[in-house]
């Protein structure tokens, strides 16, 4: 069966990610890692969903099938996985979450000893050792003293504390700034205060209360609308919107306004330019960002690279390209020099350090440029057909490029949605043929 989608396994807890597939899933991945294992130590951290414990205790009960001694950090951002699989000396990482999905779904996301996400060729290799019907798994049970170990650490998060102070300019502080801090009920919920406060700022946490089920519901990334409210109401100079994970970002502004992502990845590509710490040339992002942002870039000398939806792909350009900054506009923000993927909190960080040395309000050192009309429509989707065997959708995309509007459909790797991204210099046109794209798409693909 195919395992892998665009982000690690995920699914609805309890029916495709149950315990004796989580448990399955993880002995594969152990049987691969101890090909190479030089401490036969994995990480194993997870968000704040209920099904967290069931899938955590399956993990831990394949990978100590195989041999594998297990680390249990417990609630924490990925990124911080990431960085403390490395850190600690482990063979691989596993972070157990469905990032910005609802609760009642749930993931497993694989990081290597280097805490870099797996490549492809590495998945194919987890997932032919999952389906083997050659007893592989079962001859790799470990018996006697070769079964392995697992304890629980609760106090790895001052190691990762100390990483996201270190990425913040020394010579500044957050002294005198009010933050509203939105923690989506998430993995966030300690470490984002208490990184911020100790930085010196005055903080305003919504939504730090997880009880299960209410990680992403009506908040964080997704829903900001209660972070807007409060920063008008405390009149804060910024607020910032994690997902389910942390690592997902969303500024709002001093005006309580949403700052789109690609004004966000543009500010920041600027900033690091001017402070010399642009590495390559240029900036990654995905085919999703708008023509604007490649436009503001060009202008100043930078080439945009755009690679195909995900972190994981903006991450493999930015390696192909020795980049060391891009990012997705939809909040996964890569800065290399600090961070294995998209980190929430250290975006945020270099977002405020970005503010605080320029003077300026959010609102305007936050948008550099002018967006072009883009509109997006995720259209829920009963079957994912060949988007080449939908009669009449060439003759559409034709008239739709003679009209200069560039588009771009794609199914979610994740979720039944068809994405469909249409962009033009006349909002007016793009929105008459978003609306009949879509109701074309609809009729083909729901029946």
């Amino acid at each position: 069966m195919k395992l892998f989608g665009t982000d690690g396994v995920r699914g609805e807890a309890g029916t495709f990610l149950h315990a004796e597939r989580a448990m399955r899933v993880a002995m594969a991945a152990g049987i691969y890692f101890k090909k190479d294992a030089s401490t036969k130590k994995i990480l194993v951290g997870k968000d704040t969903r209920r099904s967290g414990y069931m899938i955590e205790t399956a993990i831990v009960s394949g990978l100590t099938a195989v041999g594998y001694d297990v680390i249990q950090i417990g609630p924490m951002p990925t990124p911080a996985i990431a960085f403390l699989t490395e850190n600690m000396r482990c063979d691989a990482g596993i972070m157990i979450s469905a990032s910005h999905n609802s609760f009642e779904d749930n993931g497993i996301k694989f990081f290597d000893a280097h805490g870099n996400k797996l490549p492809e060729e590495v998945e194919v290799e987890i997932e032919k050792i999952f389906n083997s019907k050659k007893g592989l798994i079962k001859e790799s049970h470990a018996v006697g003293k070769e079964i392995g170990s697992a304890k629980r650490i609760d106090d790895v998060i001052g190691r990762y504390i100390v990483q996201l102070k270190n990425s913040f300019p020394k010579n500044i502080s957050l002294h005198g700034l009010r933050i509203v801090l939105d923690t989506a009920n998430g993995a966030g919920y300690i470490v984002g205060p208490t990184v911020l406060e100790e930085l010196g700022a005055e903080v305003i946490v919504l939504h730090n209360h997880p009880n299960g089920h209410n990680i992403n519901q009506n908040c964080g990334a997704l829903h900001t609308k209660d972070v807007s409210d409060a920063v008008l109401k405390y009149r804060a100079d910024l607020g910032i919107a994690l997902d389910g994970d942390a690592d997902r970002l969303v500024v709002i502004d001093e005006q309580g306004n949403v700052v789109d992502g690609d004004h966000l990845i543009g500010a920041l590509a600027l900033y690091f330019k001017e402070r010399g710490m642009l590495k390559g040339g240029g900036v990654v992002t995905t085919v999703m960002s708008n023509q604007g942002l490649e436009d503001m870039l060009a202008r100043h000398q930078l080439k945009l690279y755009r690679s195909n939806v995900g972190d994981k792909n903006v991450l493999d350009v930015m390696h192909n390209e020795k980049i060391n900054f891009g990012g997705e506009q939809s909040g996964h923000v890569i800065i290399h020099d600090y961070a294995k993927t998209g980190d929430g909190l250290m975006s945020a960080l270099q977002t405020l350090a970005l503010v605080i040395e320029s003077g300026k309000k959010a609102s305007s050192v936050l948008r550099p440029f002018a967006l072009y009309p883009q509109k997006l429509l995720n259209l829920t989707v009963s079957e994912k057909k060949p988007l080449d065997k939908i009669k009449g959708l060439k003759e559409k995309l034709a008239e739709i490029e003679a009209l200069h509007i560039r588009h771009l459909i794609r199914y979610s790797g994740t979720e039944n949605l068809l994405r469909i991204l249409l962009e033009g210099q006349d909002a007016k046109a793009v929105d008459v043929q978003l609306k009949e794209l879509g109701a074309l798409l609809k009729k083909a693909l729901n029946g």
